[in-house]
């Protein structure tokens, strides 16, 4: 029998409270450790160390474009590893007997001062620090081998050449690659068949030679583990950056389809959707006043805002053309409320510029033109392809921006239509459309006001 309280019970008599107890403990446990390795990775210290790494790492990079400096970086890396890992073993050989590994320790001090001449080498070429590397490495695993024999695992490191080379030299020298690996595999078999213990000019204990084999073994799986994982990472990685690159320049279900079927024409019929066309009055004018820098700054700002605007209101938007912004709501999937989605955001886009005009105190203004209908749609290019859209809709769209007046939306009779429930809007009257002919046209004031 028990005595002190039923932890297995909730407060409220059911059971489970001391699985939910647990569980709670646990999630407290995991929340600590994060907060204790957060507040790790914030401590002044632990930021001087990475920038210290960052720091060593980048030495003798400068210069280069970014690809060939990130793999360079690798290189700074594995030899500060080579650096750290022979000086260990040297280290080991001066605590079992100096005099009788001298040969070992200076091979292994002879590859610490390899390993930190790397970055140097960088100055003279981009493989410099690589070779250099690999050449040394080479004579000093072969001569390990000789004093020690095969027992001593030295030669699996050779193996590291099946992974590491593709990484320390890149594709774009699969000759110089393919060069290393077979010479790395020809060094492996010529060190076990050549160099058994009976031929070993330093004779030591099976124990040491166990211990020798062991860590050999780990460098050298850890060093391939490394080199793929890195590998991976960059595909990954590159992957990740084409994929935004492409849902930066289509829509993400075109993006998914164009990936999923590569070369197949991509080209839809809506039924009905609504479209926009912004433009800044006066801009041309107020561009040759400003500067080149200034303008694309105001831009980038301006189209900035609106790109989030038509994430916001679930917009897709189309292309800019100068000060010239578009966007349409309802494709590349059916939306039922597209008219209200694009006009929500077209209020926006007027009040954004009415802001940054505030701001800047520039003559800002926008005209905004916006019709709906039934629209084609598709991918078009092979080279700086564009996702666009064709038909009447788009047209009287922008025909309505360029007849409407700075500072209002004009819309078109179906969107009056689809608008008119929840917006306010007002008559402009019947006007002459280039195309249409006369047609009442209306502008959009803003949402209703609820009662």
């Amino acid at each position: 029998m028990r005595s002190g309280p039923d932890i297995d019970a909730e407060p409220d008599g059911r059971e489970g409270g001391g699985a939910l107890a647990h569980m709670s403990d646990s999630v407290a446990r995991r929340g600590r450790l994060t907060g204790f390795l957060a507040g790790v990775a914030s401590h002044p210290a632990a930021r001087r160390i990475g920038l210290w790494i960052k720091w060593l790492g980048e030495l003798g990079t400068a210069g280069y474009g970014p690809e060939i400096r990130r793999r360079l970086l690798i290189v700074n890396l594995i030899a500060y590893l080579i650096a750290i890992s022979t000086a260990e073993y040297a280290l080991q050989y001066i605590q079992l007997d100096p005099v009788k590994y001298k040969p070992l320790i200076l091979i292994n001090f002879g590859l610490v001062a390899m390993a930190l001449m790397v970055p140097a080498m960088h100055r003279f070429s981009p493989i410099a620090g690589g070779m250099l590397i690999v050449v040394s490495e080479y004579i000093a695993l072969m001569a390990i081998s000789v004093y020690l024999g095969r027992l001593g695992g030295v030669h699996l490191q050779f193996l590291v050449a099946a992974a590491a080379p593709f990484v320390v030299f890149g594709l774009e020298r699969i000759r110089l690659v393919a060069a290393v690996v077979i010479l790395g595999l020809v060094l492996h078999l010529v060190a076990w068949f050549k160099f058994p213990s009976e031929t070993a000019l330093i004779k030591t204990d099976q124990e040491f030679l166990d211990s020798l084999y062991t860590q050999a073994a780990i460098t050298t799986v850890g060093l391939i583990a490394a080199s793929v994982w890195y590998a991976f990472r960059l595909v990954e990685r590159a992957r990740a950056e084409t994929d935004t690159l492409l849902r930066n320049i289509l829509p993400d279900v075109v993006a998914d389809r164009l990936k999923a079927r590569p070369g197949e024409l991509i080209a839809d019929s809506h039924d009905e959707v609504s479209v926009l066309f912004a433009d800044i009055s006066g801009f041309v004018a107020l561009a040759r006043s400003l500067g080149a820098a200034k303008v694309v700054n105001l831009l980038n700002q301006i189209v900035s805002e609106f790109d989030r605007l038509a994430a916001r209101h679930g917009v897709e938007k189309i292309k800019t053309i100068g000060d010239a912004y578009m966007a349409v709501a309802g494709l590349p999937q059916p939306a039922e409320d597209h008219a209200e989605r694009l006009a929500r955001m077209a209020l926006d886009m007027l009040a954004t510029v009415e802001r940054v005009r505030a701001e800047t105190g520039l003559a800002l203004q926008m005209r905004i033109g916006m019709a709906a209908g039934p629209v084609l749609a598709g991918v078009i290019g092979t080279r700086k392809f564009s996702y666009d859209v064709w038909g009447d809709a788009v047209n009287l769209a922008a025909r309505l921006e360029n007849l409407g007046e700075p500072g209002r939306i004009h819309i078109c009779p179906l969107c009056r239509e689809r608008l008119q429930h929840g917006f306010e809007v007002q008559s402009r009257g019947l006007i002459d459309i280039k195309g249409v002919g006369q047609q009442e046209t209306w502008y959009l004031l803003g949402p209703k006001l609820s009662n």
